[in-house]
């Protein structure tokens, strides 16, 4: 079977029946009592032993797929800029990612050749050490890694891309980019996942609700959403319920083992095999999941539950009800409103306002900053920004205050401008779905027009 046959193959699953993933990595790799010298002096590293001991983490694809999962993740979770930066060895993003799949590919292809039964790879992109809507590391910078670690993964042989455990959406955006320009470059389309990370707070780790990741991450072309890692299936399920009534993207679901419990031999995770198998089948017969697997605390044994629980079961029909709307890093705002017309903030405009654009020619950023709080008090649904005056760098007022507007304001941004650079910036530092406001078509709508260079 050719990779184009593969990948045929898993979305026909992903689209009939329930597809199982597998579990922990990490802590199956670290009781295998890695040395130091198979690290290279990296402790911790994981993914370095790829190319020091592909026999331990062959191991563990091979136990999961004992246990009868349907797909297996690489172990390329830290392959990324920022977290091989940590261990000043970001050029290898590349060399790391493709072993990693080359592993995978290796185990699955033995297994399908054993018992006729296709197995697949999901090229693991996990979310590295910084946080872009935080300024730990430029938007750009982290896409490029992204796109630098799907390259090595579609290289090695992955069927699919799966963006995890992710907790900033700038982040989340930067790390589906990266993998759709990796596909370009390599003329490939493969199934692009998108996992993300919610706390017990109810948002992910900056703040963000689930109908803000959703207004914000669905737009970009995916083939599955859903929730790993953090906390226990109980923790998901109100935002699973949220994915399964507005989201008309297949969902996927990878649940810890439960929340750590600290015991007198240091923290675990309490949830057994029978209570995550219990979980996963709820969520498929409620929720209509396509993707089961675990993460944090779950074994071979979690997952073989879930194989004979989930085997079988056809996911139900639903019928979402999308809600089109833009959205800051926090929350989401509907274009309709049912009580109210759309209100949007101008007195964030160097145009409009002589008191805004006084204060940015003036560098007063916190007082363009109270300016556009002053609007979300007065009840404004977004924030109008445009710093376009004639002598200025646009370029560089836009990053100075969509980078400060995208975490101190609950609403959405709308960017307010006729220059690409200007708006590719302001893109480039928000986290949420922003409006794109005085794009024309004064130049046409060919392929070198403002409009075609902005969409």
């Amino acid at each position: 079977m050719t990779a184009a046959e593969r990948v045929a193959a898993l979305r026909d699953a992903l689209a009939t029946r329930v597809v199982v993933a597998d579990g922990a990595m990490g802590t199956m790799l670290q009781a295998q009592d890695p040395t130091l010298e198979d690290f290279q002096q990296l402790e911790g590293c994981n993914e370095v032993l790829n190319v020091t001991r592909p026999d331990i983490v062959r191991s563990v694809h091979d136990a999961y797929f004992a246990a009868g999962v349907d797909c297996v993740e690489t172990n390329t979770f830290g392959a990324n800029t920022a977290a091989l930066g940590e261990y000043d060895i970001p050029e290898r993003v590349h060399e790391l990612s493709e072993a990693g799949a080359r592993i995978a590919r290796e185990a699955a292809d033995a297994v399908t050749a054993s018992t006729g039964e296709q197995r697949w790879v999901l090229g693991s992109m996990g979310p590295g050490t910084k946080l872009p809507s935080l300024g730990h590391i430029r938007y750009a910078t982290i896409r490029d890694g992204f796109q630098a670690n799907a390259e090595g993964l579609l290289a090695g042989g992955a069927d699919a891309l799966i963006v995890e455990t992710t907790q900033d959406l700038l982040q989340t955006k930067a790390g589906l980019v990266g993998a759709r320009r990796a596909m370009d470059a390599l003329g490939v389309r493969v199934p692009l996942i998108c996992s993300l990370a919610f706390e017990t707070t109810g948002t992910m780790l900056l703040g963000s609700d689930i109908g803000a990741a959703l207004t914000v991450l669905e737009p970009l072309g995916i083939d599955l959403i859903g929730l790993n890692c953090s906390t226990g299936p109980a923790e998901m399920t109100e935002h699973l319920r949220h994915l399964a009534r507005h989201s008309a993207t297949p969902l996927m679901c990878m649940p810890n083992a439960g929340l750590p419990v600290l015991g007198a031999d240091g923290a675990y995770f309490p949830l057994g095999p029978d209570g995550l198998a219990d979980a996963q089948e709820t969520f498929v017969r409620d929720y209509a999941l396509s993707l089961v697997g675990g993460c944090c605390g779950t074994t071979p044994d979690h997952l073989r539950a879930v194989v004979e629980r989930v085997r079988g079961i056809v996911p139900p029909d639903r019928a979402p009800q999308p809600e089109p709307g833009a959205a800051s890093l926090y929350q989401t705002v509907p274009f309709r409103q049912d009580t109210a017309y759309l209100a949007i903030g101008e007195r964030t405009n160097a145009n409009g306002s002589r008191k805004f654009r006084e204060a940015m020619l003036e560098g007063r950023w916190d007082d363009c900053v109270e300016m556009a709080r002053e609007q979300v008090r007065e009840g404004a649904h977004m924030l109008d920004l445009c710093v376009d005056y004639v002598g200025r760098d646009g370029v560089a007022d836009m990053d100075e205050l969509a980078g400060r507007l995208g975490t101190a304001s609950t609403l959405p941004i709308v960017l307010d401008s006729t220059e690409v650079d200007v708006l590719r910036t302001g893109l480039e530092r928000l986290g949420g779905r922003a409006v794109v406001n005085s794009v024309n078509y004064e130049d046409g709508d060919g392929p070198e027009s403002r409009f075609a260079k902005v969409t």
